[in-house]
């Protein structure tokens, strides 16, 4: 974050009453001094900063106030759409290795500012990568459950269809929200821009919000979290990926996670006699999370509707099946 960046944030964030932001950008700006070779300057400012988080009692602040985006910038209401989730990420069915890096993120977080009081930054720029279905939207929006802050959706692509010309000020308008307002921003289906394919007359205005898009993140030292989501890493543009803290794979569930999901996602009911779940689960893979949760739903609907007393294992393998196959 630049000089003047960094204290137009901090007086934000004194406006609006927000302490933890306030604190937080204040030891930035220690910690920027430290790096520029100013020991002194950033030790007494660290000091200061540590007097007044005893004497205003930062530690028992309530949650970082987040003003809604229509009253903070009203042209940024056609950009995002804002959630404030519920879900958790211990709500979610994930690999082991997906698990772990999440677990790492959070840890990370939550320790902000140990972590800037020696010089370091704690991951907050993510690219998620996988097929459709396999959970990266729900991982957005698990991270910013579990910190208690909201999510912003970014739809890239409809920001080039839409904003023809003023992409590149419209996304500027974004990465300056991250610096007011801490949140998990998502930038959805990123390989609108990432690619290097060709969008006929667009490409020029692709490249240009590629480009765009580099430099901000480059220049991004926001407290905010930063979101990339992929379903063709492939064709993403080699410059992308140095930029982020983090790629993560999200792969398709093998047997024993689709189990565990369906467990999950038919507790409460009762299941019929008849296969069991670990034998559908051999039957489902090659399916998304998403997939295999729509056929639970699926099969619960039509428990519902025929006034059934249990899930029949019978419809749910159907569902399953035409899922797989649906032509």
């Amino acid at each position: 974050m630049a000089a003047a960046e960094k204290i137009k944030a901090l007086l934000q964030s004194y406006g609006d009453e927000d302490a933890n932001r306030f604190y937080t950008t204040a030891m930035q700006i220690a910690a920027a001094e430290a790096k520029k070779g100013n020991t002194k300057l950033s030790e007494e400012l660290k000091g200061l900063i540590e007097k007044i988080k005893s004497k205003r009692n930062l530690d028992s602040v309530s949650k970082t106030r987040i003003l809604p985006i229509n009253e903070a910038q009203r042209e940024l209401k056609d950009l995002l759409e804002v959630y404030r989730p519920h879900i958790k990420t211990k709500d979610m069915v994930l690999t082991e290795q997906v698990s772990e890096a999440i677990r790492r993120i959070l840890s990370e977080q939550q320790k902000f500012d140990q972590l800037l009081q020696h010089n370091l930054e704690p991951r907050r720029k993510l690219l998620l990568v996988g097929p459709p279905g396999c959970g990266k939207t729900m991982t957005a929006k698990a991270i910013a459950g579990d910190l208690e802050i909201p999510l912003f959706i970014i739809r890239l692509d409809g920001l080039i269809s839409r904003y023809m010309g003023e992409s590149i000020s419209k996304l500027k308008l974004i990465f300056d929200s991250m610096y007011q307002h801490r949140a998990v921003y998502l930038f959805d289906e990123f390989d609108s821009i990432g690619s290097n394919r060709s969008y006929g007359n667009e490409v020029g205005e692709i490249k240009r919000v590629l480009n765009s898009f580099l430099m901000n993140i480059e220049k991004d030292k926001s407290n905010s979290l930063l979101i990339a989501a992929t379903n063709i890493p492939e064709s993403l543009d080699k410059a992308l990926f140095r930029r982020f803290d983090d790629i993560i794979q999200y792969p398709l569930p093998n047997d024993k996670e689709i189990a565990q999901l369906v467990a999950v996602q038919l507790k409460g009911y009762s299941i019929e006699k008849g296969k069991s779940i670990n034998a559908i689960a051999k039957e489902a893979v090659g399916l998304s999370f998403a997939d295999i949760s729509n056929a639970c739903n699926d099969a619960i609907k039509e428990m519902i509707v025929h006034n059934s007393k249990n899930v029949s294992s019978t419809n749910l393998l159907k569902f399953i099946k035409n899922r797989k196959n649906p032509y």
